[in-house]
């Protein structure tokens, strides 16, 4: 058995054949006497430097920093440091990683001696889930907290439990926290309403998101910039994007000045966009507002840059980040590889790759991912191989992501059976194939003229646990339109509503592609029409098809007009 000396001469003993996992037991006569273990005092502070906190100071006050007061929305810091664990909070922590039956975790903490001590344990552990993103290990303990133990919870427990809550999308459970919170006479902090908030928006629920508005001021707190950032990362969370930015423009209507953190979410709310020069446009307002960058301000801005394939202007913010005193992270470096990698130079993305090694930063799984997909999308697929046999030799395991960048390498070049060596390595990894390699599969076999592979991989997703997708379609119906075999590609386009799928522009740009290039131009011009109608619009793939169908100058006349007064009109109707 391993023992561990408690604090309060009590022995905490973990079996490996019992049922329970934490037990104490009271110190019995005959046995000798325990040396008092010295609570451990030292933390790690914000600039990663070794320091040391009065335990009487710091956890004894009213409301202290392990009791709720100094743990804010969205840091997962407590007072701002990572409280080191005791050896029992280190075995809890270890249970309540492993264990998932409610009854034996229950069970178990049961037994643990309600003091200070443990409740000081409970919370800096707390933390240290949430930081690790293990939100049902906080919904254990702090339900058990709450229903089961003798302590009285405070503020950051409920806090914690509500955030825990929203991450699963349990919004009712969430909101029932939140009364018991007000009957408990607990008071709610702007952190609670924040946490609330991001939990009705990640669910869609902006009428009750609005509401929470009106709760807070009923208590006297104007909605803070913790709030309204919450509300719009909830928002993003829940894909919506153009929300998000009314919330943002409101905020500054209510004259309540937008922090960092409100301009790292819309900067990287333009990223995922691919709109870089909006990212930059709100980077300079924030600099405008004396508003201060902070590092993860700046790698959203190289981010942003990097989706467009901007190599030189992710650079260019790279060099301002380290002007303002910042010291690059591997997040930062990822995302100045990204910007070489999808600007299709491999070699300079690995160049970083050597800088970052160079500079003593360690590349983890996803720069060794980036340099994959790097080679990959060059062609260099024997490149993409070494980089991910190399991961492997440092013992970083795979992903899912990981073989399909090296999937798409090997595709791209329309290497098959590598290709198919690759989705066996996978599944013998224990890692099944999911629609995304599938749809990769079938687009590999209908590239190199193998359709009857490729109507099989279809037979086995349609009747096996894999759901196809519309990009499922989207493949069968271009690589059919291509090849010719327009009835199969009508038949198949017909057979979408019965499948509750809706084609999108893809979809009938494949289609009218498939006339393209047979010249139909009447034809296309019917499809096109179709398209207007069923509500979709148009894109610059679209208009190429169009134009390629046309065989005389009035035609290619005719396609422009009517292209040119469809952006006009797309302008009007869309906020820019």
């Amino acid at each position: 058995m391993l023992i561990t000396k408690c604090t309060i001469n009590n022995i905490f003993v973990e079996a490996r054949s019992c049922k329970s996992d934490i037990k104490c037991r009271g110190k019995s006569s005959n046995e000798q006497p325990v040396d008092k273990w010295k609570r451990d005092s030292r933390f790690i502070d914000k600039s990663g430097k070794l320091n040391r906190f009065n335990h009487k100071k710091v956890s004894r006050k009213r409301g202290g920093s392990l009791r709720g007061q100094g743990w804010k929305y969205g840091s997962g810091f407590v007072d701002g440091i990572f409280p080191v664990l005791s050896p029992i909070g280190l075995q809890i922590l270890k249970f309540l990683l492993r264990e998932v039956d409610p009854n034996r975790v229950w069970g178990s903490l049961d037994t643990l001696s309600p003091t200070h001590t443990t409740w000081d344990d409970l919370v800096s552990i707390a933390v240290q889930l949430r930081l690790d993103k293990k939100w049902d290990p906080i919904i254990l303990m702090c339900e058990w907290i709450l229903y089961k133990s003798s302590f009285r919870p405070d503020i950051i427990c409920y806090n914690l439990l509500i955030d825990a809550y929203g991450h699963k999308k349990l919004y009712k459970k969430a909101e029932t926290t939140y009364l018991g919170l007000l009957e408990a006479r607990c008071i709610p902090t702007e952190d609670t309403y924040a946490l609330l908030l991001r939990a009705y928006c990640t669910c869609g629920l902006l009428d009750k998101a609005e509401a929470i508005f009106t709760e807070m001021r009923k208590y006297g707190l104007p909605p803070s910039a913790v709030v309204y950032n919450a509300y719009i990362d909830g928002l993003l969370k829940g894909r919506n994007s153009i929300k998000a930015l009314e919330i943002f423009q409101r905020m500054k209507r209510d004259q309540c000045q937008p922090s960092t953190d409100t301009y790292t979410l819309l900067i990287n709310l333009y990223g995922k966009r691919n709109q870089s020069y909006m990212a930059l446009k709100v980077f300079n307002e924030m600099r405008t507002q004396k508003c201060e960058p902070n590092i993860c301000t700046y790698t959203a801005l190289v981010n942003a840059f990097a989706r467009d394939g901007l190599c030189e202007k992710a650079e260019e913010i790279f060099e301002q980040l380290q002007e303002a005193g910042h010291e690059p992270d591997v997040y930062v470096y990822n995302a100045l590889m990204e910007a070489y990698s999808r600007a299709g130079f491999p070699y300079g993305a690995a160049e970083i790759f050597s800088l970052m090694q160079h500079m003593g930063c360690e590349p983890d799984r996803a720069s060794y991912n980036i340099m994959v997909d790097a080679y990959g999308r060059a062609g260099l697929h024997e490149d993409a191989q070494a980089v991910f046999d190399e991961m492997k030799r440092l013992q970083i395991v795979p992903t899912m992501k990981s073989h399909m960048l090296l999937l798409s390498a090997y595709s791209k070049v329309g290497n098959v059976p590598k290709c198919e060596e690759i989705v066996s390595q996978m599944q013998k990894s224990d890692l099944q194939p999911d629609t995304f390699v599938l749809n990769s599969m079938m687009n590999l076999y209908g590239r190199v003229g193998q359709l009857e592979k490729m109507e099989e991989v279809l037979d086995v997703m349609e009747s096996g646990p894999y759901v196809p997708d519309i990009s499922t379609y989207n493949i069968m119906i271009n690589i059919y339109g291509r090849s010719g075999f327009f009835e199969k590609m009508e038949g198949l386009f017909r057979s979408l509503p019965a499948k509750n799928l809706r084609p999108d522009v893809v979809t009938w740009t494949s289609r009218i592609g498939a006339y393209s290039r047979k010249k139909m131009y009447v034809k296309c011009l019917e499809l096109f029409e179709e398209m207007i109608n069923d509500g979709c619009y148009p894109d610059g793939g679209t208009a190429k098809v169009l134009l390629s169908a046309c065989s005389s100058e009035e035609q290619v006349e005719q396609v422009t007009s009517v292209i040119r007064t469809m952006h006009k009109d797309m302008r009007v109707a869309l906020p820019v």
